[in-house]
């Protein structure tokens, strides 16, 4: 290739962009600092909306607040584990014994966080921060027990983008401190299921970090609380009961999302699938000894992207409508999150699956852009979006979630291969960078070092890059390389050579400051339940990975006795490591392989030690297992880049009073709209004074009373924070009527938290309280 000399104009912007990224190390040096002050949260249980018997008021509204002081800690420095606090172990309820099945435990909780002044986890688009709800996010626990009780697992499925390892070493040690050692590293698997409109800022590694714009401690901690308070539901509901199994296609709701990079993979293996896509959803049904519903967890390759990047509020997407439909369906007199039904909707090998079915197109010609650079003849790669089946991304993500929905239940509803067995589990870490993989008897290759290569940049076709970067390039940029090794220095000849054909954006795993860049050490894991096997996967297999990844566990299993057993792929599990694709799909260096951080052999490497821990439950030698070396776990982080204020209201306002009222009358399918005086939502994700941030109420006249038929976890309803200058702020409610209301007299309340803080006095957070004028819905 011909040495390429810089125009003028490009030597400029390399100083300008040395010069400004030298003055964002800086600032970024002065906000690094030593955890201090964390912030604790103290979780007030479920909330149940009580009948208030007040009479509906004809005109004006209500605000009223009271004070909860802001709680503070000091946390303890460590750099590479967690602190094991004191072992208080919770006292085992009694089991029945005499029974064949297992003990059965479900529980759900809500792990939101904050819903403004932070990123949304998933596009990495700069700009695109929560600005209010649509739905809340939730940690579903399952829990599974021998009849005596001497073996259990625990599998949780959490609406986040996905888990990260600080969140997974904080959470098993929680367990560890509430109930020794039942609840374990092995015994326990905590899977996201990719929601791309979660909040960021629960990580501990720079790339993430960087991309979450801080580190939350707020927001970490609520979603640490919610999968513990999650697990300890289930673990208090356990009950003897069976479980099914049952598998079924879902059509119509998935396309592969980098078909070029899938015909990579040799004629012969792809000639065995009649899809580019695993259509199969795998679904366990959980009843107790009576027939009654528990719980169903399912799992299905699909990415939770129908909420498009342009989103901004808070939403767990396709599978948590799913999960929000069929858990409304069977808690029914419930409000969403409520009830004793709990149903997951769980991630597996989705790599290269997207919802988006219309496939890519040009946005500004129309045209199609399914190419193997996922280009436009203009505007080039920036242009080629793919697009969901319905009228905006809301619909899309019903249409698609109802078709999950609708397989599930069926499948639910005819599950009878029961499934019956001892509990095992394995788990290891491991260190990736330096995984030794037999190719065959006589060939050996190694992992690598993390690092991304170009075509990262470039995002995908549900998600463009910004930087019109494209998909497929097997070649770097002097212009970017420069940029590069002025900023974060060379990558070594080791690590380009060990990711070829990759070109390497950023080394990754040759970069320290603050700290590591990217996890060395991941975790592989293991659980089955009789014949069923769930692997934990850290990432995003593609589909023709999981396959082979399947393929291979239920080999190694069959070749030391345990025939037949159904492999479950399971997702975004216990360490996030971007995705992993085949060693020929990696060639093509579209997004997914650029975004393979431990180089083309990381699927052979997984395969060999997934195989490993197989044999190790085969042959009952998991106590053989070497732990590994134990993970970090880093106590100085990068704080918020957007700072805590002070709220404010006008002049003459105060916090929840109407700025615009309601219509006096609407039909069903209208919109009801009431904006009301705000404060920084993220003030009640500290401060859990209230479990949601609106109600819709209904006055009964018979019990003169309003009940609620609704809150912000409802499909129906959604919550715009609009944020103003100097602390002023505005809350918009939206109730979106659905065809099942009811005509009658209705109002909207909203429950917010501001913050407020005196000369030289600490901050508090006041609870506030506002409601709307009543409306009325009358029929067609």
């Amino acid at each position: 290739m011909a040495k390429r000399t810089f125009s003028n104009l490009e030597t400029f912007l390399i100083f300008l962009l040395v010069m400004m990224t030298a003055i964002t190390v800086a600032l970024l040096s002065l906000l690094f600092t030593t955890s201090g002050t964390i912030e604790n949260h103290k979780d007030s249980g479920d909330h149940f909306f009580s009948t208030t018997p007040n009479p509906p008021a004809t005109q004006g509204s209500t605000a009223t607040q009271s004070s909860t002081a802001t709680q503070r800690s000091t946390a303890t420095q460590s750099s590479t584990a967690t602190q094991t606090s004191p072992v208080t172990s919770t006292p085992e309820p009694p089991l029945f014994q005499n029974f064949s099945g297992y003990h059965i435990g479900v529980g759900r909780a809500d792990c939101t966080g904050q819903v403004a002044d932070i990123n949304l986890m998933g596009y990495s688009k700069s700009g695109q921060n929560a600005q209010g709800i649509l739905t809340r996010l939730y940690s579903r626990a399952f829990i599974m027990a021998e009849p005596d009780g001497s073996n259990r697992t625990v599998f949780v499925s959490i609406d986040i983008g996905m888990v990260s390892q600080r969140l997974r070493l904080e959470v098993l040690n929680r367990l560890q401190s509430k109930y020794g050692s039942l609840y374990r590293r092995d015994n326990v698997i905590l899977s996201g299921t990719h929601t791309h409109s979660g909040p960021a800022g629960y990580f501990q590694y720079t790339v993430f970090v960087v991309a979450s714009e801080g580190f939350s401690n707020r927001t970490f901690q609520h979603m640490v609380t919610g999968i513990l308070k999650s697990i300890d539901i289930a673990h208090t509901n356990m009950k003897p009961g069976k479980i099914f199994i049952n598998k079924g296609n879902v059509d119509g709701v998935q396309i592969n999302r980098s078909p070029y990079s899938y015909l990579q993979n040799p004629q012969s293996e792809r000639a065995r699938y009649s899809s580019n896509t695993d259509k199969e959803m795998v679904v366990l049904k959980m009843v107790d000894l009576n027939g009654d519903d528990l719980g169903l967890i399912s799992w299905f390759a699909i990415h939770p992207v129908s909420m498009n990047n342009s989103n901004h509020l808070v939403n767990s997407d396709n599978v948590g409508y799913a999960s929000y439909l069929l858990e409304q369906e069977k808690n029914k007199g419930y409000l969403p999150g409520q009830g004793p039904f709990v149903a997951a909707f769980a991630s597996s090998n989705l790599g290269d699956v997207s919802p988006n079915i219309l496939g890519p197109h040009c946005i500004n010609t129309g045209e199609s852009c399914d190419n193997a650079n996922s280009t436009c003849p203009i505007g080039g790669s920036n242009m080629c979006i793919a697009m969901g089946p319905g009228r905006d991304m809301f619909d899309s993500t019903q249409i698609i979630g109802r078709a999950m929905y609708q397989r599930a239940k069926e499948l639910y509803a005819s599950a009878s291969q029961e499934v019956t067995g001892p509990l095992a589990s394995a788990h290891q870490w491991v260190d990736m960078t330096n995984v030794t993989v037999w190719l065959n008897s006589t060939h050996t290759a190694k992992t690598c070092k993390p690092a991304l290569g170009y075509s990262f940049a470039a995002g995908t076709i549900d998600g463009v890059g910004g930087l019109n970067f494209t998909q497929g390039k097997t070649e770097g940029d002097p212009f970017w390389d420069t940029i590069r090794n002025q900023i974060l220095g060379k990558p070594s000849e080791e690590i380009k050579e060990c990711h070829k054909p990759k070109p390497i954006l950023l080394h990754t795993g040759e970069l320290s400051k603050p700290h590591p860049w990217h996890p060395d050490i991941v975790d592989v894991q293991i659980i089955t339940l009789g014949s069923l096997a769930i692997t934990a996967i850290p990432g995003e297999f593609t589909t023709m990975s999981g396959r082979r990844l399947r393929e291979a566990v239920q080999a190694e299993f069959a070749s030391h006795g345990m025939q037949n057993m159904t492999v479950v792929i399971s997702g975004l599990c216990n360490v996030y490591t971007h995705y992993i694709t085949t060693y020929e799909e990696y060639q093509a260096q579209r997004y997914e392989a650029a975004s393979t951080i431990y180089g083309p052999h990381t699927l052979s490497a997984y395969i060999q030690l997934f195989r490993n821990l197989a044999k190790a439950i085969a042959t009952d030698t998991v106590a053989n297992l070497s732990r590994g070396p134990e993970p970090p776990f880093f106590q100085q982080l990068i704080v918020p880049l957007i700072s805590n204020i002070v709220d404010r209201a006008p002049t003459g306002r105060t916090f929840g009073d109407v700025l615009q009222p309601a219509k006096p009358e609407y039909r069903v399918g209208e919109v009801v709209e009431v904006i009301f005086v705000g404060a920084n939502p993220k003030n009640s994700a500290q401060n859990q004074t209230h479990q949601t941030f609106l109600t819709v109420e209904k006055y009964e006249a018979t019990s003169t009373s309003w009940q609620t038929v609704c809150n912000d976890a409802c499909w129906e309803t959604r919550f715009y924070w609009h944020k103003g200058l100097l602390g002023l702020s505005n809350a918009t409610m939206e109730w979106h009527i659905p065809d099942t209301a009811q005509p009658g007299i209705y109002r909207i309340r909203y429950f917010g938290h501001n913050r407020k803080q005196d000369i030289l006095k600490p901050a508090v957070i006041l609870s506030f309280e506002g409601t709307s004028p009543t409306f009325e819905v009358v029929t067609t």
